[in-house]
C-alpha cells in the first residue's frame, strides 16, 4: 500500500507546488515548502487513511508547516539578505502582461483570507466544492457564495462587469 500511495504522491507535486507558490509568494520559499511537505508526508504515510484524498492530506500538511514556518518568522524576524537590498533599483518597464499579472495578484490579495482559499482550492486546484467545503471546515452551501463574491468582488475591482 505505501509503494502505491507514493506513486499518486508523485502526481501531487505540481499542485503542491502551485498551491506553495500561493502561499508564500515566494519561488525559492515555495520549493523549501514543497521539500519539507513532501519529507512530513513520506515520513508520516502511515498516517494516511486509506480512500481519503491524498491531495487534501498533502495540502493540509503543507499548510500547517507554512503556519507554523509564519509563526517562526514572526518571532525572528524576515532575514533579508544584503544582495537583495539593490535588487528592483534598475529594471526595463514591465510588459503589459505582467502588469495585468500584477493587477490580478494586487486585486487577489485584497479578497477576505476565507474568500482566497476557497478561489485557490476550486478556481485553481480543482477541488470540487464538497471537498473543498470538507478540506476548509465549511458548509458546501457557503463555498459556493464565497467563490460567487471572490469572483464579482475581483470583476469589480478589475472595472469588469461581465458575468
Amino acid at each position: 500500500m505505501e509503494h502505491a500511495i507514493l506513486d499518486q504522491m508523485k502526481h501531487e507535486i505540481p499542485h503542491l507546488r502551485r498551491y506553495a507558490r500561493f502561499l508564500t509568494r515566494d519561488l525559492d520559499q515555495a520549493e523549501d515548502l514543497v521539500q519539507d511537505s513532501l519529507e512530513r508526508a513520506i515520513t508520516r504515510v502511515d498516517r494516511f487513511r486509506e480512500g481519503s484524498n491524498l491531495r487534501s492530506w498533502m495540502f493540509t500538511i503543507m499548510h500547517n508547516l507554512h503556519i507554523d514556518g509564519c509563526r517562526s518568522t514572526k518571532r525572528r524576524g524576515v532575514h533579508v539578505p544584503v544582495e537583495d537590498w539593490t535588487e528592483g533599483l534598475s529594471h526595463p518597464a514591465p510588459q503589459p502582461w505582467n502588469m495585468e499579472a500584477r493587477e490580478f495578484v494586487r486585486d487577489f490579495d485584497r479578497l477576505s483570507q476565507s474568500e482566497q482559499n476557497v478561489v485557490m482550492m476550486v478556481g485553481v486546484h480543482g477541488f470540487k466544492y464538497e471537498e473543498a467545503a470538507q478540506r476548509l471546515g465549511l458548509a458546501v452551501g457557503t463555498v459556493k457564495s464565497r467563490l460567487f463574491r471572490a469572483r464579482l468582488s475581483l470583476r469589480e475591482m478589475n472595472g469588469s462587469t461581465k458575468h
